[in-house]
């Protein structure tokens, strides 16, 4: 059996002696340590930097399973969970009517979006539409707020919804509507 010597084995219990005194800050004070001191609060936390928001994906360019002429298909989406569409109806001016209910607990509706795409018998895109409501009376908006029960309308009794075609290249024979946007209290 090998005996360490006196100054071999006192080596290993220095380094981590040093080790350890560096790691603790053994130089005094941090400029932490003296605000508390003094009574001042400690430094904010560094910001931190979120993720952009996406915006809603683009309409497909064309129907995977052709469309029935007049039909009106509701594509699945982060809120169409939320939402039931009924009476959905591909009219001549062209624009999709129908009426949204908000099915989960909302007061408000702050933002709320239903796109529709228009597709002409060959499944081709041919424009875009959208419907936009809020119950806060903001610009643009709908001020529907049900005031006798302090609630929401759309969350209620519903909303009648209109989305009008724009700048569309042909006639529309089916659309697919969406819903990329919902925001409620």
């Amino acid at each position: 059996m090998k005996h360490l010597t006196r100054g071999t084995a006192f080596a290993p219990a220095v380094a981590l002696l040093v080790a350890l005194t560096a790691g603790c800050g053994a130089g005094g004070d941090t400029g932490d340590d003296a605000r508390e001191k003094a009574g001042e609060p400690a430094a904010t936390a560094t910001s931190v930097a979120l993720p952009a928001p996406r915006s809603a994906p683009e309409p497909a360019a064309t129907v995977a399973a052709p469309a029935r002429s007049g039909e009106v298909r509701v594509e699945q989406g982060p809120f169409t969970d939320r939402v039931r569409l009924t009476g959905l109806k591909l009219t001549g001016e062209p624009a999709v009517t129908g009426h949204l209910t908000i099915t989960t607990d909302v007061s408000h509706v702050l933002a709320l979006e239903v796109r529709a795409a228009y597709y002409d018998d060959a499944g081709r895109l041919l424009g875009t539409g959208t419907f936009e409501y809020q119950e806060e009376g903001g610009e643009g908006g709908h001020a529907h707020a049900d005031a006798a029960h302090g609630g929401s309308e759309a969350g209620g009794a519903g909303i009648d919804l209109t989305v009008p075609a724009k700048k569309l290249t042909g006639t529309p024979a089916a659309a697919v509507l969406s819903v990329p946007v919902l925001v409620n209290e």
